[in-house]
């Protein structure tokens, strides 16, 4: 059979080459599918009469082998269970076994196959003979190494093939100009590419910062194949209809097509990178960083086999991250990744896993995004050819948050392939490593790879194994070691578990990774240490070593003058020559001889040693060395300047932190914050002075030629610096961008960028080139953009990157020449307008000057704007509009395309047409004001920049695929850069191209113009409103001085008054106690007038500021005196109660000493002493208080029934208190059942017509002021200290009807019924009996005698406890007088407190800092924060009120927060009274020693001492019960001794402000700042109901306020119709509209005569004005729903709210009351 089968397989075609038989079986093997269903074999098998498998397979059984795809494995199932060999003969089997295995079947031969293996296919011979026990040497033949070197050193045919499908070739290396060229193929990212261009495409992809240049598809080339009818009697018994058989077909035929076309994306990123030069490899490296791509740190080289470490690719990638410290601190970090020291993970594969290595990491750095590819994802393969050995990295940085993988930022090593194989790699990577991690199979303890594994376990870096065909959790097998399964587990639980080990490890290894050690390892290839990479940097180290002696911020003016300060005079001389003024020839004159002597000054500093050695260097290296001289120069001087800048930086925000401190601390010298800031300014110019870059000495080559020029006498003269432009446009060709415009001196280099692009010209020709430029806000994404376009490399992150302008050339195809008609892209990036680094009205100009100049230069403008909103543009816009309306000798006719970055909405675009048409309204009405002041005859903005609002606004999808840092760049924004790009390309085509001698006379008459125009315009002057709001902080502060001096006189007064010293007030007395500080304010404000540098315009209200002190401070005085008159009156009615008082303790003192007379014997029986005390104390009250009369507690809700009964009928009160409606009437939404409609206001006569909202908010304001009212006649009557009556409910019910009947006589549209006014009436009794109760409760305890005594219980018997201990009536009688002062001092110290505390409040918190205006922008802001709908209504329609909610609030939050300089303030008060009564005993003592006096005098003295520090009378001592004190040393020593006791227990007592009792407040902190905020007006526009801003109530003249209101969103609205009117107040008084106003809401009165209306529109003076306040803009957007449902009406039609107003954001809006008011 075996003889039968040979001879006729020799019938093949090819039967020597691809065939080979076997007993009954026959194998035929091709290189592709196209050669093995050869027509010929397919033939001679059917004349052979063979059955055979027509579909073909890509892997077949043969021989109980695995054959195909290259390989012969034998199956699993036949080696797995093979013994372990213990004998030599069983070793002998084995070995037997495998050479009968490797010399039976076919072998892989590259496309072929070969009968048997060479001797030393198998295992290494030493190894083989050593374990048979032969003892002879054996190995392979001289001749057999040579041909094994030989083949090594050749390059794989497969690799070759792979080279020439991608169209590469390693000898001819390609170059970033080979891709930055800009052609018009626009790749799409589901389309396949053919083989020959999947190279380009991927460049072209990785350009933009696509990351899906990965998943390119190369097209599948399938070719027609022959209909062949197979004999499926020995495949299967189905038909050839069966499912099997088509699936069978159809699967096996695509899926060896598939195989053998494909190529593995990572095969063309690789095959790429080989092929690329140093500069295309960098750029490879840096934009797949860029990506979030993992990258090459070790190569094989597969045309060397040499393993390369690329160094050099990660010069310029740069990583942020943040780490979280333990203290909640975030420390941001940024550096070169080069030069990171971080953690690495390494992650080794040995064997063949199920699990994908590269997946698993993924899933630990972003689960989101393929950093590392795997076989999962698309175009994925097992042919790849050019990975395996591999080592790529990628770090995880941290972002500071909770959602962090890892705290810090880590490296991430894989090894791609078999670790077994790569042995350099692998030992490199172990070495470095912070924790090792290897995936595995089931290993058995022979396999070779576990020698390896053991020695990873062994060594002391943390390892972790996982088992991908084991299934268990995580589990630790010794310090830092840990093992984990893979098996049926999710990919999630895998990494978790994982990610938690590599924590662990990571916290207990010391270890950490740099990337430039790599470089140090031996046998490897450093891409740095050779060639003119190397020599490159040794040049670019000369400079920097230079630089590295100088403190960096001096280093421009040491080595670079010619920029600075002359410069930047020049500058401006230049600027003063162009606007000439007075005698012009003179003035002409003078300007340029002082130009000439800075340009001699220029040259006499010029050519420093470093720009001697900068241009030695890039003069005389060759060319290919220049290009890396340059490049190395720009990253080094990066590195250094970076370094030094951090420090800066950090003693910068140090200085800053002062400031604010000092700020905040209002106790410190204006001088010393002055101080502080000019220390600051001078940081900053240091900072400014510290940046120091490539461009910086590119600048001053520039000045050095300029000076030269300008003053040079002699042709020879020019001649020696001509080499300056020609270096210049060099490298300019090269595509490094030449700066246009110096972005310090906000000035054009004329000569210098003439002659650079004369350089040019002389070098390229006049080539045509199209002139894009961009503009854009500050960090709004412009050099994002256009590196992400073309491939550029503009330095790009938060803050002011470039500086000035500056322009680079980009090469097109040949055939784009053709297509377009230009012949190069000339790209002009600007710095961001509006930047914060250039404040206050030079910002202004400099952004003006360049946004015109950048515009008018270019063929095409991008106007970057960041998100939706245009806004800022437009005014930029509108600034270039009337400079080139100026400017018509420089005939411009220029276009510019919209360009909203970060709009994460795809139908944005469809959605905004409303924007698009406003924004083109907006444009155009600025184009006719400009044009109308010009005296031009344009229209329209489009008539003056080429504009279609239709086609020119564009939207780009967010940057960030997710959050920076790990977030990669999101696919459709490299989709919206290409569409743009296209859009670019294809409007050039169209366009009026420049040559570049035309593009140079554009410069210069551009500039020209510039210089002649001098850009002021006009905006709101707010420096009035400024000072004036200056002047009503400094009042606040003024009559805060008066208020709290009067505070601490009312206080000393009060205290005199209780100890009945002070029986009469005088008001003459009372300003004389004022005077002082009366005089001081005065002082004050006499200094400010006359010293301020505002001076003159603060003299027109000095006046009347002056009158409002005195008038502030006279009312102050009447009210004390009328507030100290009621104490007084007071006092003497409790006379009789405290003559009481005083009979009571003494009886009781009497009776504790005699009662203890006779209990001595029990002193040492604490429990039975108060038995028996507590046994006789009940009796001794009863006893004192038999005659007392009773004071019986109050009934409020009988007096409230009685009351309401008089007026009303009983069943209905009744009914009224049992529905409970009356309970929540302050808050119900509507009151139209509490109302009648008068006729005339009815729809029907049958039909009741409900309220509209503004009616009910007049209800709701009518309630609340009725409940105000009402608690302020509560508080007036002083229950606590004169008991309750009955008359004061009768008194809140006329309150309240005479409040209710003044509304409703006000109002002619409805009528109350009587349900309103008894639900109110007991609405306000609820409140009001809560307080009377509380109040009376006060009273009773300071007035019924039973509750006085049992107050006085424990104080008695202490004194009955001492007499029974045995002490002497001394030690009794002065302990007596430390417990009764305890009281006293701490209500002395809560008086004192009170007035200091506010101060306190007032100093720390901002809001409370000033004025009522001051407050009120803090309210506003708080709102705006908070976003509460209904808390802006309640501010809105009841100022008042939510005023002193927000006061008690912030008061609240202070009392609750650590204040420990408030908690020391009120210990020193303590202090402060304990060393009073100390001075006070001591006084006593004296006195009485002197006079020979009694323990009556010493009291008497004592108490008199204490007069005005504490309320406290020792009247009640007096008598019998202290004629035994004879000795007052002892009295005094006892006195001090209780004292210290008591003074320690009050100072536990308070440990924090919140141990604080707010009712012991005599008058509580927050109502003495709601006093205080609330003298003032509070009338409210009755448009807008903004609120009056005088500072006085009851001023004179009308009301007024800054800024007023949209009036819609108080509801009014048009008559008849259901739309807000939305006008300011401001706005509508000059408008020819008119108004209803609600209490004649026939009668219409026209806006400009709102007076006519009468109160209380008459009562306002509303001034005519443009101002508006943005805040206002953003609540009528930001509640545009709420205020429709509120109000029941719509923003629709000519209501409709201005597209403008939506561009406000909340933090514009904050801002803007920072900014306006």
């Amino acid at each position: 059979m075996k003889r039968w089968v040979t001879k006729r397989s020799c019938h093949f075609p090819k039967a020597d080459e691809n065939c080979e038989a076997y007993l009954d079986d026959i194998v035929a093997y091709s290189s592709t599918w196209s050669e093995h269903l050869d027509a010929r074999d397919i033939q001679v098998l059917n004349e052979c009469l063979f059955d055979f498998e027509s579909s073909g397979k890509v892997v077949v059984t043969y021989l109980g082998n695995q054959v195909g795809q290259g390989q012969v494995r034998p199956l699993s199932a036949k080696v797995q269970d093979f013994p372990v060999p213990e004998t030599q003969r069983q070793l002998r089997r084995f070995l037997g076994m495998c050479r009968w295995r490797s010399g039976i079947g076919p072998q892989p031969d590259g496309a072929g196959f070969k009968k048997r293996l060479p001797p030393d296919a198998g295992c290494p011979p030493l190894f083989l003979s050593n374990l048979s026990g032969d003892n002879h040497e054996s190995g392979p033949t001289q001749s057999t190494s040579e041909e094994r070197e030989r083949r090594e050193c050749e390059t794989p045919e497969e690799i070759v093939q792979l080279m020439c499908k991608l169209n590469l070739n390693q000898q001819h290396k390609l170059t970033i100009a080979d891709i930055l060229k800009v052609d018009s193929q626009l790749s799409q990212q589901n389309h396949n590419q053919a083989d020959n261009t999947l190279a380009y495409v991927f460049l072209k992809r990785l350009l933009t910062m696509n990351y899906q240049a990965r998943y390119i598809l190369c097209k599948i080339q399938t070719c027609e194949q022959t209909p062949v009818k197979p004999n499926l009697s020995v495949v299967s018994p189905l038909d050839e209809n069966s499912f099997y058989g088509i699936l069978s077909k159809i699967t096996s035929a695509d899926n060896v097509a598939k195989k053998e076309n494909s190529i593995h994306p990572m095969d063309v990123q690789m095959a790429v990178f080989h092929c690329a030069d140093r500069f295309l490899q960098q750029f490879m490296v840096t934009k797949l960083s860029q990506c979030q791509y993992a990258l090459p740190l070790l190569v094989p080289n597969p045309f060397t086999k040499q393993i390369e470490f690329p160094l050099w690719t990660f010069r310029q990638i740069k990583k942020t991250w943040k780490t979280a410290e333990t203290f909640g601190k975030v420390t941001s970090k940024t550096g070169p990744v080069y030069r990171a020291e971080t953690p690495m993970v390494a992650f080794f594969r040995f064997g063949s896993v199920s699990s994908s290595k590269s997946q698993l990491m993924n899933s630990l750095i972003n689960e989101k995004h393929n950093t590392f590819f795997h076989r999962h994802c698309p175009g994925s393969s097992k042919t790849r050819l050019l990975m395996d050995g591999v080592v790529e990295i990628a770090w995880y940085c941290s972002s500071g948050k909770d959602t962090d993988h890892f705290t810090d930022c880590v490296a991430f090593c894989n090894l791609h392939g078999d670790a077994g194989t790569c042995e350099k790699q692998r030992e490199i990577l172990t070495e470095m490593a912070s924790v090792n991690v290897v995936l595995l199979h089931d290993l058995t303890e022979n396999d070779n790879s576990m020698d390896i594994v053991q020695k990873l376990f062994d060594s002391p870096t943390p390892f972790i194994c996982l088992l991908t065909d084991r299934e268990f959790a995580i589990k630790q097998i010794d310090e830092g070691k840990y093992t984990m399964g893979f098996k049926d587990r999710s990919q999630s639980d895998v990494s978790a578990d994982l990610r938690t080990a590599i924590k662990k490890c990571l916290s207990k290894s010391q270890k950490n990774f740099k990337l430039e050690d790599v470089g140090e390892c031996e046998d490897i290839v450093c891409d740095e240490k050779t060639g003119n990479v190397k020599e490159g940097k040794e040049t670019a180290l000369q400079i920097v070593t230079l630089l590295k002696k100088e403190d960096l911020s001096k280093i421009k003016q040491k080595y670079l003058p010619c920029q600075g300060k002359l410069w930047h005079e020049w500058c401006q001389k230049n600027k003063e020559l162009h606007r000439l003024q007075g005698e012009v020839e003179a003035h002409k004159s003078s300007i340029q001889e002082k130009m000439r002597q800075l340009r001699e000054k220029q040259r006499a500093t010029s050519f420093s040693e470093l720009m001697v050695l900068f241009l030695t260097s890039l003069d005389s290296v060759e060319a290919g060395k220049k290009t890396f001289f340059v490049k190395w120069l720009e990253i080094l001087l990066d590195d250094f300047s970076s370094d030094k800048l951090i420090d800066l930086h950090h003693e910068y925000n140090k200085g800053w932190s002062r400031v604010l401190e000092l700020k905040k601390n209002h106790g410190k010298s204006q001088q010393q914050i002055i101080s502080e800031q000019n220390k600051l300014e001078s940081l900053s110019l240091k900072l400014n002075a510290a940046l120091f870059g490539l461009e910086h000495i590119h600048r001053e080559m520039g000045q050095i030629y300029e000076a030269w020029v300008s003053e040079s006498k002699t042709k020879e003269e020019i001649k020696d610096i001509s080499y300056l432009p020609r270096l210049a446009a060099e490298m300019m060709i090269s595509g490094h961008p030449v700066e246009l415009m110096d972005g310090d001196a906000a000035h054009v280099p004329l000569i210098w960028v003439t002659a650079v692009l004369d350089e040019v010209i002389k070098r390229l020709g006049d080539q045509r080139v199209f002139v894009l430029s961009v503009l854009g806000i500050q960090s709004s994404g412009k050099s994002t953009m256009l590196n992400a376009m073309f491939g550029l490399q503009f330095a790009v992150g938060a803050g002011r990157c470039t500086r000035g302008a500056f322009m680079q050339l980009l090469t097109v195809t040949e055939e784009m020449k053709e297509e377009k008609g230009f012949d190069y892209i000339l790209i002009v990036d600007t710095e961001g307008l509006r930047a914060l680094e250039l404040a206050g009205m030079s910002t202004q100009h400099h952004d003006n000057a360049l946004a015109t100049f950048v515009v008018g230069l270019g063929n095409m403008t991008l106007i970057n704007i960041f998100g939706e909103n245009p806004a800022e543009m437009q005014d930029i816009l509108q600034i270039v509009v009337q400079a080139f309306l100026r400017m018509k000798q420089v005939r411009l006719s220029p276009s510019c395309v919209f360009v909203h970055q970060n709009v994460g909405d795809i139908t944005v675009g469809e959605k905004n047409m409303e924007g698009r048409r406003r924004l083109q309204e907006k444009l155009d009405e600025m184009t006719q004001l400009a044009a109308k002041e010009e005296d031009c005859d344009v229209t329209c903005f489009s008539n003056v920049i080429s504009f279609d609002v239709q086609s020119d606004v564009k939207y780009f999808a967010q940057l960030w695929e997710g959050n920076p840092p790990m977030a990669p760049p999101n696919p459709s924004y490299s989709d919206n850069i290409q569409e743009l790009k296209m859009d670019i390309l294809s409007r050039g085509a169209i366009s009026q191209c420049m040559t570049l001698s035309q593009f140079k006379i554009r410069i210069q008459n551009l500039w020209e113009a510039l210089l002649n125009e001098n850009f002021i315009f006009s905006f709101k002057n707010t420096l009035e409103i400024a000072v004036y709001r200056k002047l009503e902080d400094e009042y606040g502060t003024w009559t805060w001085t008066l208020r709290s001096a009067m505070q601490n006189t009312e206080d000393k007064l009060y205290t005199r008054i209780q100890n009945k010293k002070l029986h009469k007030i005088e008001e003459k007395e009372l300003h004389g106690e004022m005077r002082e500080t009366l005089n001081k304010v005065e002082e004050s404000m006499q200094k400010y007038f006359e010293e301020d540098e505002e001076k003159d315009i603060l003299i027109q209200w000095r006046g009347k500021f002056e009158g409002k002190i005195h008038e502030v401070n006279n009312d102050l005085v009447k009210r004390a005196k009328r507030k100290l008159e009621d104490i007084i009156t007071q006092r003497e009615i409790c006379k009789n109660l405290d003559d009481r008082k005083t009979q009571y303790e003494g009886k009781l003192f009497a009776k504790s000493k005699e009662l203890a007379s006779k209990l001595k014997h029990k002193a040492n029986d604490e429990n039975e002493l108060k038995r028996e005390f507590s046994a006789v104390w009940g009796e001794w009250v009863k006893e004192l208080c038999k005659d007392a009369p009773c004071i019986k507690d109050i009934d409020i809700t009988t007096d409230l029934t009685n009351i309401l009964s008089e007026s009303y009928e009983s069943n209905f009160v009744h009914e009224r208190q049992s529905c409970d409606d009356y309970k929540s009437i302050h808050s119900t939404k509507d009151y139209s059942k509490y109302v009648t409609l008068k006729q005339r206001h009815m729809a029907k006569l049958w039909e009741q017509k409900p309220l509209e909202q503004l009616d009910q908010d007049s209800i709701r304001h009518l309630i609340n002021t009725v409940i105000n009212k009402a608690v302020a006649i509560v508080k007036s009557k002083r229950v606590s200290e004169k008991g309750y009556n009955v008359s004061y409910i009768q008194e809140i019910t006329r309150q309240v009807k005479d409040c209710v009947n003044k509304h409703e006589h006000d109002n002619t549209k409805y009528s109350f019924k009587k349900e309103f006014v008894v639900d109110l009436l007991l609405h306000v009794y609820e409140h009001a009996g809560k307080m009377f109760v509380e109040l009376f409760k006060a009273f009773k305890e300071a007035n019924d005698p039973v509750v006085y005594l049992e107050k006085k219980k424990p104080e008695y018997y202490n004194v009955f406890r001492k007499y029974c201990q045995g002490a002497t009536s001394v030690v009794v009688f002065g302990g007596l007088i430390c417990s009764q002062l305890k009281e006293p001092i701490l209500q002395s110290v809560y008086n004192k407190t009170t007035n200091d505390l506010a101060g306190e409040i007032r100093a720390n918190l901002p809001a409370f800092n000033g004025n009522r205006s001051n407050l009120e922008k803090h309210i506003l802001k708080s709102l705006a924060e908070e976003e509460n709908f209904d808390k802006f209504m309640l501010y809105i329609h009841n100022p008042r009120e939510h005023f002193e909610n927000f006061i008690r609030d912030g008061v609240e939050q202070f009392m609750e927060a650590d204040n420990p300089k408030a908690l020391t303030m009120i210990k020193g008060h303590i202090k402060h009274k304990q060393q009073c009564i100390i001075t006070a005993a001591q006084t006593a003592t004296a006195q009485v020693k002197q006079n020979k006096g009694d323990a009556n005098m010493w009291l008497k003295s004592f108490s008199d001492s204490l007069t005005d520090e504490l309320e406290h009378s020792t009247y009640r001592l007096r008598g019998q019960n202290c004629q035994d004190i004879t000795d007052f040393d002892l009295l005094e020593d006892t006195v001090k001794r209780e004292l210290h006791t008591v003074i320690e227990e009050l100072n536990s007592s308070f440990t924090s402000l919140s141990d604080l009792n707010m009712e012991m407040f005599r008058e509580r902190p927050d109502e003495i700042l709601i006093k205080h905020f609330s003298q003032c007006c509070w009338e409210q526009c009755p448009f807008c109901k903004a609120i009056c801003t005088n500072t006085l109530e009851g001023h004179p003249g009308g009301h007024s306020v800054p800024f007023h209101r949209p009036n819609g969103l108080v509801g009014w609205h048009y008559r008849e119709a259901y739309n807000f009117s939305i006008g300011f107040c401001t706005s509508l008084v000059v408008s020819d509209g008119g108004f209803y106003p609600p209490l004649e809401p026939n009668k219409k009165v026209p806006f400009k005569k709102y007076k006519s209306a009468g109160p209380p529109y008459s009562d306002w003076n509303i001034t005519p004005d443009v101002s508006e306040l943005p805040y206002w803009k953003w609540f009528m957007c930001r509640f545009q729903y709420d205020l429709e449902n509120r109000y029941n009406r719509t923003f629709q039609a000519h209501s409709e709210i201005p597209s403008e107003w939506k561009t406000y954001t909340k933090n514009q809006a904050i801002e803007s009351l920072y900014k306006y008011t």
